[in-house]
């Protein structure tokens, strides 16, 4: 997990890099819009010297006009003429340069949240289980959008610098002596606004980490309002967002007060400078050294020069913000994987052996839940693993679908080391159901058909009704086309199972995971689940988390687990005979249960009571 400093929260894969690798790292972004940029600096030239041109207009016809010059009108009209179409081509140029550059920020920001997005997806569970989801969201959102408005006022800039450019050529073919009082004061614009740099960088981080950390207090909330209801914790989660919320707003609030502040200090040197050159102008012009439309144009270009000048310094501090996020962007993207193949051999289709071989594991370093762990599952064996919580059970379905990397040993399937299988190709083989599944919001039939978007409606049709004769899909208001709402919504626990496993009847997997899906439901539906399950762990390497007592029995083998240790093995009836940890179990867990479903159970092998 991250750390808090100061209001600050940090992510153990946060890094540092300097403004050199992030403006590389950028262009990277850009390198395939250079066809469109240049088009952009091309009008952005345009428009800049038609702005520019104006006054030039406006100070030539006032040195060239005369009053007593019969053509004095037609001069006039054409200076108007020219300055309005100066205006107009301006105008066209400038929108063709923001239309252009909002294709190429809209490209840009889209390839910078693919890889985002694509980064997240491709992290082991590890990641997951130390980052809040509200922290990784923020990054791939508004991270990604305030790198957005950066690249905006990079477009901007280049604009400004070519509009000062040319600005000040044009000042210097009508008096050098002004454009050099002029030039002396950008630097002192220019070193103010450097100063801000470093304040402006912290300041843009602050308020983009608490941002993530309301983000994140948001979407745990929303996730565990239940919880909060049930326990009437209303006020209590208030109470702790409006915290938060307060530290973002203080960081907002700061953020403002240090980029706003440069405004007024920037400007009031540009004053200071305009006044310098209306006092210098003023007596250049009585002493006859400038002419009067010289000194206009002076003193209507200053501000086409300060005004660029301006927003160039302040920039400084505004790119600072896109800077912070796109150094948390591209931590997010860069950070290494714990989980990392050593080759991609393709397994083919997997006959389903497991063998855990000297096999050390710790989700915290040295805090291992295995140790030297061995065991084997032979192809098409169904293995129930029993034990207290934290013996290991999870731990060893976690480990075969390769969601989390193993400190020592080695997992072979198939005889082939598991860190050299092609991942992707792999997992395709394996099926998972967890103990309460997961369903997107959609259809029925959208979701079953989820591991094989290929699948026609036929064969997702199939598959559903091969569970449990099909009797569930009658009982849905719209059979397979109702419509689900997030996490499986509008369904019962029961029906989100039976969808689980005709998911995974149509993935076919070679080895099947399984985090008992008759836990939380009754025993009606239980029965309804247990004839799913045969149907689906058929002819499969099955590993079960085991909590009822039919899918232990059914077993071909129980391994009781304490500790991350196997302390017992065995079928049902030897383990019971044994009289070990199994029987304890058993009598602990089972025995007193037995009465209480009794009139629900079809046989002895469906009694349907929980063991830990």
């Amino acid at each position: 997990m991250g750390d808090l400093h100061g209001g600050l929260f940090t992510e153990k894969y946060d890094r540092t890099y300097s403004d050199r690798d992030l403006v590389r790292r950028i262009f990277d972004y850009f390198r395939p819009q250079l066809r469109k940029m240049l088009i952009v600096a091309v009008l952005v030239a345009l428009a800049s010297t038609l702005q520019a041109a104006m006054p030039i207009l406006l100070a030539r016809g006032i040195d060239d006009l005369d009053v007593a010059d019969p053509v004095f009108t037609n001069k006039l009209w054409l200076i108007l003429i020219a300055m309005l179409i100066s205006g107009v081509l301006g105008w066209v140029f400038n929108y063709l340069r923001q239309r252009i550059s909002a294709t190429v920020t809209g490209d840009v920001v889209l390839s910078l949240r693919v890889d985002a997005f694509k980064a997240v997806s491709r992290r082991d569970m590890s990641f997951f289980d130390e980052v809040p989801s509200g922290r990784i969201v923020s990054r791939v959102t508004s991270d990604t959008e305030d790198f957005a408005n950066t690249v905006t006022l990079s477009m901007n800039l280049v604009s400004q610098l070519l509009l000062v450019a040319v600005v000040t050529a044009a000042l210097f073919t009508r008096d050098v002596r002004l454009t050099l009082y002029a030039i002396a004061i950008a630097p002192a614009i220019l070193l103010l606004a450097l100063g801000f740099r470093t304040l402006a960088r912290k300041t843009s981080l602050r308020a983009q980490q608490t941002l993530s950390n309301v983000n994140t207090t948001v979407a745990e909330t929303m996730s565990g309002i239940s919880v909060a209801k049930a326990f009437r914790q209303e006020d209590t989660i208030y109470g702790e967002f409006q915290e938060i919320n307060r530290q973002h707003r203080k960081a907002g609030l700061y953020q403002g007060w240090v980029m706003s502040g440069i405004f007024p200090l920037l400007f009031l040197v540009a004053g200071l400078g305009t006044t310098l050159l209306v006092y210098a102008g003023g007596h250049a012009v009585i002493d006859g050294n400038v002419s009067a439309g010289d000194w206009l144009l002076f003193l209507n270009s200053i501000m086409l020069f300060w005004l660029p000048l301006t927003s160039i310094a302040s920039f400084w501090s505004q790119f600072q913000q896109g800077l912070s996020a796109a150094e948390r962007v591209f931590a997010l993207i860069d950070d290494t994987p714990k989980v990392i193949q050593q080759s991609n051999h393709d397994p083919g289709r997997l006959e389903g052996e497991i063998v855990f071989e000297d096999v050390t594991f710790a989700y915290v370093e040295d805090q291992n839940i295995l140790s030297d762990f061995n065991l084997r599952i032979g192809a098409g064996e169904t293995v129930a693993l029993v034990g207290h919580t934290g013996a290991g059970k999870s731990t060893l379905g976690k480990l075969i679908t390769r969601f989390y990397e193993f400190q020592d040993g080695r997992i072979l399937i198939d005889g082939h080391d598991l860190r050299f299988l092609d991942l992707a190709r792999y997992r395709r083989q394996v099926g998972v159901v967890p103990q309460t599944p997961f369903l997107f919001t959609g259809t029925v039939a959208d979701n079953i058909r989820y591991p094989r978007p290929e699948a026609s409606d036929a064969d997702v049709q199939r598959a559903a009704l091969q569970i449990a004769g099909g009797d569930w899909v009658e009982a849905l208001p719209n059979g397979l086309a109702t419509e689900i709402g997030e996490r499986g919504r509008g369904l019962s626990m029961g029906q989100r199972q039976l969808v689980a496993l005709a998911r995974l009847l149509i993935q076919d997997p070679a080895i099947v995971i399984m985090d008992e899906a008759t836990a939380s439901v009754d025993p009606l539906t239980e029965a309804q689940i247990q004839e799913g399950l045969d149907i689906v762990l058929a002819g499969r390497t099955s590993i079960v988390i085991a909590h009822r007592l039919s899918t232990i029995r059914n077993a071909d083998r129980i391994i009781v687990l304490d500790h991350g240790r196997i302390v017992d093995e065995g079928t049902h009836d030897a383990l019971l005979e044994s009289g070990g940890n199994y029987a304890n179990l058993y009598e602990t867990f089972f025995r007193h249960q037995t009465a209480e479903y009794a009139p629900w159970m079809t046989g002895a092998g469906q009694s349907g009571q929980s063991v830990g």
